[in-house]
């Protein structure tokens, strides 16, 4: 929102959210049936097909959305380092808006001029380069001197602000303006568009081609990588002052006051305002390599729709806390192809940077899903690309890998020490994080607790977990006999006395793990607080009860550039595995906690807050 928001601000169908797309659908409706029903000759092409193109500037603009925040989060060719938050996020989730308003702009033009439009052929040459003539001289030269108008105080102020508040541009933040600005932009457009259909020379290739030129100027403009090749200048240096670069316009969004252009810098050159440092930072920018990060969190996707949450899936569906959508349904021939796609090809990537003290912090993701770790046919292949991205970490200079969700599993490596005994002269510490999400779990528990419940498979996590419970003196109650035999095993002899074998379900405190099944918790007492210590969320399952999230913690202030939620983890709240590999890293410790070993769990925990990462109960 702008700092002065002046009229026609917001869009008309803004108060109905999710539901603004039913503004189109009588016309969509319409136009389908009419094409579906009208004899051929009556039927009208140019109408049927907006909706199509509607649907294709969706698709451009997702493309360019994944492809830009995969090429920043691995630092190739990066323009701004400064990386963008929720709020951002946010602000540009109305960026479709234009695309509706698009779509009822030409279901008017096409209702009040029918007969130019119905008529409308495949292509008309000159038409396309009357387009062509009519961008280059009457919509770049009135764009420009619009542009710098908006920057006066009084409109700035109360519109333009509004899509400068973000600094750090992302290829959406193109489209992202108040809707009295977007109404003079297609009135410029509508000079190059509808000029040759007025004059009988329009086409339909011709009208989608200069849409597509728009999105795709739009789009690279603000995708904060440089990927013009010098090459390009070089063999035609007129080309200069046809073509803009991202890092041309980048300069717009931190200087304000030059390169105001739209996409042809030839009036910023005619009129003086080309930023002094636009060359040098094109080159600079070109000549930037990948980032090299000091902590690498190594994840793995969760389910097949779970792709659309990651942060170059869909920016909006990434920013809250993952869960079953409509979009699941609608879009599963899109889920079913990337599976395939990440069978078939799938390697490691990177899918996130944050900064966070001295540090450089990545998430990489390697393309399998939850259901592939079950047994062993998948064993050995994940293993490889588990093993590969650790080599690479290594090769990178990274100080410590945390390994996410059950690339730490004790069947497929055993916590990752199969890793260090396969390469013992590793120098990135592995890190699974058992000690700190142990800590997290532990002082979860209510003060004054003197019992509780614990139910689950018998695990590293969970032998720590109880063995610190019965420091505490703290009864650790366990109804499985195999269990209560398992960890009366390996718990000291002092602290023996604080393992209950149990046939009750009235405790207020339940430890839970894998292995809890329904029935369990439909025996539990109303008012009961689950506390998981698995990686995985629990099936919640009683509305009488309070359930924790899986271990973790939010972050600090200074925790920065993160603009998603970790899987189904709230806003600025990552795992406790996540966290422990960067306290591992801000430490300097020099071990590896994987296998059998764990670091000292009060002192993890201690680091952990002194670095201000706080609990979330």
């Amino acid at each position: 929102m702008a700092s002065k928001p002046g009229i026609l601000t917001n869009w008309p169908w803004h108060h109905l959210g999710s539901f603004k797309y039913l503004v189109l659908a009588p016309w969509v409706v319409h136009s389908i049936y009419s094409y579906t029903t009208k004899p051929k000759y009556e039927r009208d092409l140019t109408n049927f097909l907006t909706f199509p193109i509607i649907l294709w500037r969706m698709l451009h603009n997702q493309i360019w959305i994944t492809l830009s925040r995969y090429r920043t989060a691995k630092g190739n060719n990066r323009i701004v380092d400064k990386g963008i938050e929720f709020e951002q996020v946010d602000r540009e989730s109305t960026w479709d808006d234009q695309i509706i308003f698009m779509g009822i702009y030409f279901y008017l033009v096409e209702m009040i001029i029918p007969e130019i439009t119905y008529t409308m052929p495949w292509w008309r040459t000159d038409g396309i380069l009357m387009i062509i003539i009519l961008h280059i001289g009457p919509v770049e030269f009135l764009y420009y001197w619009f542009h710098r108008a908006l920057h006066h105080h009084f409109l700035y102020t109360r519109y333009h602000s509004h899509h400068h508040s973000s600094i750090v541009t992302e290829p959406i933040t193109s489209v992202v303006h108040p809707f009295a600005e977007h109404i003079v932009y297609y009135l410029l457009f509508s000079i190059a568009m509808l000029t040759p259909v007025l004059v009988g020379k329009g086409s339909l290739l011709g009208t989608v081609g200069y849409l597509t030129y728009i999105d795709f100027m739009n789009n690279m403009g603000h995708c904060n990588f440089e990927l013009v090749p010098q090459w390009l200048f070089s063999a035609f240096p007129f080309l200069k002052y046809l073509m803009y670069t991202p890092s041309f316009h980048s300069l717009h969004h931190t200087q304000f006051r030059t390169n105001y252009s739209l996409f042809m810098p030839i009036y910023d050159h005619i009129y003086g305002t080309v930023d002094k440092s636009s060359d040098s930072l094109y080159e600079k920018s070109l000549r930037r390599g990948g980032e090299q990060p000091d902590v690498v969190h190594l994840t793995h996707l969760i389910t097949p729709d779970s792709v659309y949450h990651l942060r170059i899936g869909f920016a909006s569906l990434a920013s809250r806390p993952l869960k079953s959508s409509i979009w699941s349904l609608i879009l599963w021939p899109v889920t079913f192809w990337s599976r395939l796609l990440t069978w078939i090809y799938g390697s490691t990537f990177v899918l996130e940077r944050n900064s966070f003290q001295n540090l450089k912090l990545q998430s990489w993701v390697v393309p399998v899903y939850n259901f592939q770790y079950f047994g062993d046919r998948n064993r050995e292949a994940i293993n490889k690309q588990i093993e590969e991205a650790i080599l690479d970490a290594d090769n990178q200079g990274v100080k410590a890998l945390t390994l996410g969700l059950l690339n730490q599993s004790e069947e497929l490596n055993n916590y990752g020490e199969l890793y260090v005994e396969r390469n013992p002269k590793l120098k990135v510490k592995v890190v699974d994080g058992s000690s700190l999400a142990t800590a997290v779990v532990v002082n979860s528990i209510p003060k004054g607790t003197v019992r509780i419940l614990f139910r689950g498979r018998v695990s590293k996590i969970a032998l720590a977990i109880v063995n610190t419970l019965a420091q505490m003196d703290i009864k650790v109650e366990t109804m499985n006999k195999n269990d209560y035999e398992e960890l009366k095993l390996k718990l000291g002899d002092k602290d023996k006395h604080n393992l209950v074998h149990s046939t009750s379900y009235d405790h207020q405190i339940w430890i839970v793990g894998e292995g809890l099944n329904n029935d369990d918790q439909r025996k539990a007492s109303k008012g009961t607080i689950f506390i998981p210590f698995t990686q995985l969320p629990l099936k919640k399952l009683r509305n009488d009860c309070f359930y924790h999230t899986t271990p973790a913690m939010s972050i600090p202030r200074d925790f920065t550039n993160l603009d998603s939620c970790e899987n189904w983890l709230p806003r600025r709240v990552i795992s406790a595995w996540r966290i422990a590999g960067i306290v591992h890293a801000l430490e300097g410790w020099k071990i590896n906690e994987c296998g059998d070993e764990m670091c000292d769990v009060q002192k993890v925990w201690q680091a952990a807050l002194d670095h201000g990462f706080r609990p979330l109960n």
